[in-house]
């Protein structure tokens, strides 16, 4: 991944981290598909014991300080996993961003600590039965009662739920109010909140995917993660971590099972490498993910050194969740079909990788939502864009006097 740009620091952190994935009982990730297992608690707190989870978060709460670009050599790894152990190990990063960028002293010290230290686990309750997408249509509210807040509603697709000792919770305290009507809680499992464990997952088993209830939840008002009625504000701030995604590793790992067998399958007399039906698949899937690599760095950066608006960050890392989620879909699928009928199988890990990769494209924002955020990003640059470049425009044949009748517009 990029190593060729990896400082002598951050090769050790490369090694740090694929000694922890090598760590990762085999039998752990295969009770977690067959749902033997609801959540991966020993594989946090081991995450937890190495130092390795949420490395962005500030030193003194328990992390190491670190960028983007070091949180995907991280993830990067982590990513060869499968989906649903990067999953829960990336979501304590994200969470942990918003608590460091929001929270009080109080709450970091009583959340953000033992949340990096790999003692607690939070769950992020975004996701509605009546909202996915439409985030801002959240039913649940937080009714203000005294010095506590009242909260009532629901949630689904919490990942991690039935794991989780604290949960980042979004309700409606301002009804009518637009992108001003919601806040965030930071609500312990213990104030009464009721988590069910309903749905049967087609990939990404294991992490402990739940419906979670509020029925008049009482939640004291310094549990209120940043400003009342400015939720949107940590919306828009976890976005960047949640859908800053690093498993295109994951894809190259499954690329490399492909190759080999291709390498020493052999049909109608030659091993099927030699066939262009299978070797320009090969070459496909690496392109795919070298660019995929090339643009998370260039993401990552990006974002580091805060680069360009808030628009143009925000429409760079809407292109890598789309890129690289519709990325690995398909060379998921590509291995599948080099493998043939044996990939369909349980004999390889493809069949799992194939049904994990389809969930990467919906969550976080569908890869439609990121479509809508690109084009709207690139519309504003576009419009308001005053240079003194070249205008190819009028690199014609014709007169821009004869052009111009020739545009016709309404």
């Amino acid at each position: 991944m990029f190593e060729v740009f990896l400082s002598a620091e951050q090769k050790d952190l490369l090694k740090e981290v694929q000694d922890f994935v090598k760590w990762v009982p085999r039998q752990l990730i295969l009770d977690m598909d067959d749902e033997k297992i609801k959540f991966p608690k020993e594989f946090i707190e081991e995450a937890g014991r190495r130092n390795l989870l949420a490395i962005r978060a500030p030193k003194q709460y328990g992390g190491r300080g670190l960028k983007y670009v070091d949180d995907f050599i991280v993830l990067g790894e982590v990513g060869k996993l499968g989906v649903p152990l990067a999953c829960v190990f990336g979501l304590v990063g994200l969470i942990s961003d918003a608590l460091n960028a929001y929270g009080t002293e109080a709450q970091k010290q009583k959340y953000l600590k033992p949340l990096v230290a790999g003692k607690v686990w939070a769950g992020e309750a975004l996701t509605e039965p009546r909202g996915g997408s439409d985030f801002f249509g959240a039913t649940t509210t937080a009714r203000k009662e005294g010095k506590h807040y009242v909260l009532n509603g629901q949630k689904r697709f919490v990942v991690g739920g039935e794991g989780a000792d604290f949960f980042l919770v979004y309700a409606v305290t301002n009804a009518g109010g637009g992108h001003n009507s919601l806040s965030v809680l930071i609500v312990e499992r213990d104030m009464g909140v009721e988590v069910k464990h309903v749905y049967g997952l087609m990939g990404s088993r294991g992490t402990g995917t739940a419906r979670i209830i509020f029925r008049d939840v009482r939640v004291p008002e310094e549990n209120l993660l940043g400003k009342e009625n400015k939720g949107s504000e940590v919306f828009y701030h976890m976005m960047v971590p949640e859908r800053m995604v690093g498993y295109i590793n994951g894809a190259r790992a499954l690329l490399e099972i492909a190759a080999r067998y291709a390498n020493k399958r052999k049909a109608f007399g030659l091993t099927i490498r030699n066939y262009e039906a299978v070797s320009f698949r090969i070459a496909e899937c690496i392109t795919k993910i070298d660019a995929a690599n090339a643009l998370a760095y260039v993401v990552a950066r990006t974002v580091d050194d805060q680069v360009g608006t808030a628009g143009y960050r925000r429409r760079m890392v809407s292109e890598l969740k789309k890129f690289a989620t519709q990325s690995q879909w398909e060379i998921a699928n590509e291995t599948m079909q080099i493998l043939g009928g044996i990939g369909y199988t349980r004999v390889f890990p493809i069949e799992r990788a194939v049904r994990e990769a389809r969930l990467l494209q919906i969550w976080t924002g569908t890869n439609d939502i990121q479509n809508l955020i690109i084009q709207h990003e690139f519309y504003k640059e576009l419009l308001a864009k005053t240079t003194d470049e070249r205008n190819i425009e009028e690199d014609i044949h014709l007169s821009s006097e004869e052009a111009a009748e020739e545009k016709v517009y309404e």
